[in-house]
């Protein structure tokens, strides 16, 4: 698997769609940003613990 982010830059592209208000859930980020989710669960055992990382997971379900 070639990865083309770090783990910082995920959380923060995360974050980054959150605040232009796009929907975080994992079937939405899949099918419009599937570098980041890809990265994402390389990282962290799951898209929901990446999204808890930013602070913005209580948010999203």
């Amino acid at each position: 698997m070639e990865l083309n982010m770090s783990a910082e830059e995920v959380l923060g592209q995360i974050v980054q769609l959150h605040n232009t208000g796009e929907s975080l859930t994992k079937k939405n980020v899949k099918k419009l940003h599937p570098d980041l989710m890809k990265n994402a669960l390389y990282y962290y055992p799951s898209w929901e613990h990446a999204l808890q990382k930013t602070g913005v997971g209580t948010i999203v379900h």
